[in-house]
C-alpha cells in the first residue's frame, strides 16, 4: 500500500508504522489519527467512523490528535474506539464522546480450578449461571433497592457492596480507581433514570453484553503473568456490562440539557451527537458529578454480578469460593470520562497547539474521553493499584464467542501515542440487523457447541445471531497491532467455555 489512504474524500498519510493521519484542516483544530493495521484500516473505513474521527477534531479544548484504536467502528457522534483529550479549562465535556451506555467495562475473575476441573460441567454451569445471573432488557437485578439505597451505590461504589456482603476489601484494591468515583454527585442524576435504574443492580442486559467461563490457552509475558497469577490451562470468568438504563438515561438527559442551554457551541459543531458543556460551566460540573455516580452503579452492578458467580461455583462445585481462588484480576471500564494530567505541546505563550506546532510541552488536566477504548496505564503511574504498579495496569480485551479473549498490560508507549489508552474489544463488522439477517441463532449456538466446545445459553436466538463471531473484527489482529504500537502488551489469551447473554 502507499503512503497515503483515500476513503470517502478523506485522506490519511502514514505518519508511523500503523499510524495513519487524518491531516488538520478547516476547522479541524487538531489532527485525527487511526491506529490500525492496513487490513483494519480497510474495515474501519466501511462506515462513517473516519468522518466521526474527524468531526471529532471541532470540539473545543482537544489537544494533541482525537485517535481511534484498531477497534474502531462507527457510534453516535463519536466512534466507537475513539480517545478525544480536552482541556479541563478552556475546552469542554461531551457526553457523546463517553457513551450512553457510561462506564461500561469488563472484569476478570481468576481461579485456581483447571480446564480439566470444568469438564463435564458445562451444561450445569450455563444453566446455573443463567438462572442466577438476571440479563436481557428490563428489569431484574440481584437486589432490588430503595431510594436511600440506590443513592449510596450512586455515592459510594464498590465500598456499598463490600460493607452488604456482596464483597471483600480485595476486591477494592483490584479494580479501577478501587470501584469509587470522589466526583459522583447523585443529586445531578434525574429521577427517571433513578427509577429506570434502581432494579437492574446486577444484571447483564441485552446487546454485547456477557458472562464468560474461559480457559487460559497462552502465555505471552511470564513475569506479568505471574503478578497477575495467570497459567495456561486455568479457568477464568469474564463479566462484561455497564450501567444499564440508569446510565443510558443520564448520558439522555444530558445530551438534551446540553441542546438547549449551549446552542451556540452545538451549531458550531459538525454533528449534533457531539453536543458538548464548556468547560467550567454549570452544566459541565452537572455532567460530570452524574456521570461519576452512574460509574459507580456499573461498578456495583459488575460486582454483584461477580458476587452471583461465585454463589454458582460455590454450588457447582460444592466448595466455598475461597477454597477455588477466586480474585478479581481487575476491572476496567470502557466508556468513560475522567480528568487526567497529561503532557500536551503548547507554543512560546503556552498555549495548547497540535504536536506539529509545539515548541514545548507542559503538563495539564484534561478530559480524557474514551468511548470503547481502555485505559493502558504502563508501569509506574501512580492511578495503578499497588500490586501492579511495578508491571502495568491490567488491560482486559474481550473478543467474540469463537475467538476467544487477551489480557495485556499498559504498553510504555500509551501516554505518548493515545493518552495512555488501548481497544477495548475486536469491534463491529457487521450491524445487528445485517447480522440477524445472515445468521440463524439456534445454528451459530449448536456449531460452537459442536465444533469448539462453546456452550451458549441467552435470551433469544436473535440474541446470539447479533453476536456471531462472524460479526467482529479478528481479535488476533486488533491486539496485534497494539502489542506491536506498545501501547497494550500481550499477556495471555483465553478461550470460551461457557457464555451467557441477554
Amino acid at each position: 500500500m502507499d503512503d497515503t489512504f483515500e476513503a470517502d474524500g478523506i485522506t490519511l498519510r502514514k505518519v508511523g508504522e500503523y499510524v495513519w493521519e487524518i491531516p488538520q484542516e478547516g476547522d479541524m483544530r487538531v489532527p485525527a489519527r487511526v491506529l490500525a493495521s492496513e487490513a483494519l484500516l480497510e474495515e474501519i473505513s466501511d462506515d462513517l467512523t473516519l468522518q466521526q474521527l474527524k468531526n471529532s477534531t471541532h470540539l473545543p479544548g482537544i489537544t494533541k490528535y482525537a485517535v481511534c484504536m484498531p477497534d474502531g467502528h462507527q457510534g453516535y457522534g463519536f466512534p466507537v474506539g475513539g480517545v478525544g483529550a480536552t482541556d479541563t479549562e478552556t475546552g469542554c465535556i461531551s457526553p457523546g464522546a463517553i457513551g450512553y451506555d457510561i462506564n461500561c467495562g469488563v472484569r476478570m475473575l481468576t481461579t485456581n480450578l483447571t480446564y480439566g476441573d470444568v469438564q463435564g460441567h458445562e451444561e450445569e454451569l450455563v444453566n446455573e449461571l443463567f438462572a442466577n445471573v438476571p440479563s436481557g432488557l428490563g428489569g431484574g437485578g440481584v437486589v432490588e433497592t430503595d431510594r436511600d439505597t440506590l443513592e449510596e451505590i450512586l455515592d459510594r461504589g464498590v465500598r456499598w457492596a463490600v460493607e452488604n456482603d456482596y464483597g471483600v476489601e480485595d476486591d477494592l484494591r483490584h479494580c479501577e480507581d478501587e470501584g469509587f468515583r470522589a466526583d459522583a454527585d447523585p443529586s445531578k442524576i434525574s429521577q427517571k433514570a433513578k427509577d429506570r435504574g434502581k432494579n437492574q443492580v446486577g444484571s447483564l442486559g441485552s446487546g454485547n453484553h456477557f458472562l464468560e467461563v474461559q480457559r487460559v490457552t497462552d502465555v505471552y509475558r511470564d513475569d506479568v503473568a505471574d503478578a497477575y497469577d495467570l497459567e495456561a490451562d486455568q479457568i477464568v470468568v469474564l463479566i462484561h456490562c455497564g450501567s444499564r438504563g440508569l446510565g443510558h438515561q443520564t448520558c439522555n438527559d444530558y445530551l438534551r440539557k446540553i441542546e438547549q442551554r449551549h446552542q451556540g457551541l452545538l451549531n458550531r459543531l459538525p454533528d449534533k451527537e457531539l453536543a458538548a458543556a464548556p468547560a467550567g460551566s454549570q452544566l459541565a460540573e452537572d455532567y460530570y458529578g452524574a456521570m461519576c455516580a452512574a460509574i459507580n452503579f456499573a461498578w456495583v452492578n459488575r460486582q454483584l454480578v461477580m458476587h452471583q458467580v461465585r454463589r454458582v461455583f460455590e454450588s457447582v462445585f460444592d466448595r466455598d469460593w475461597q477454597a477455588m481462588d477466586m480474585r478479581l484480576l481487575y476491572d476496567v471500564a470502557h466508556n468513560i470520562g475522567k480528568k487526567e494530567v497529561h503532557e500536551v505541546g503548547v507554543d512560546e505563550d503556552g498555549v495548547a497547539v497540535p504536536e506539529e506546532d509545539a515548541v514545548d510541552h507542559e503538563e495539564r488536566e484534561l478530559y480524557v474521553h474514551r468511548k470503547g477504548a481502555t485505559r493502558a496505564f504502563p508501569a509506574g503511574r501512580p492511578e495503578i493499584p499497588e500490586v501492579y504498579e511495578h508491571v502495568g495496569q491490567p488491560i482486559i480485551i474481550p473478543g467474540s464467542m469463537g475467538a476467544g479473549s487477551y489480557v495485556l498490560r499498559g504498553g510504555e508507549a500509551s501516554m505518548a501515542l493515545t493518552f495512555g489508552s488501548t481497544a477495548h474489544g475486536a469491534g463491529r463488522v457487521m450491524s445487528r440487523t445485517e447480522a440477524k439477517k445472515t445468521y440463524w441463532g439456534e445454528d451459530v449456538r449448536d456449531d460452537l457447541r459442536d465444533q469448539q466446545h462453546v456452550y451458549v445459553k441467552a435470551q433469544s436466538g436473535a440474541t446470539v445471531a447479533e453476536e456471531a463471531p462472524g460479526v467482529y473484527k479478528d481479535v488476533d489482529e486488533v491486539v496485534r497491532v497494539s502489542d506491536e504500537l506498545g501501547i497494550g502488551d500481550k499477556v495471555a489469551r483465553t478461550f470460551p467455555v461457557c457464555n451467557i447473554k441477554g
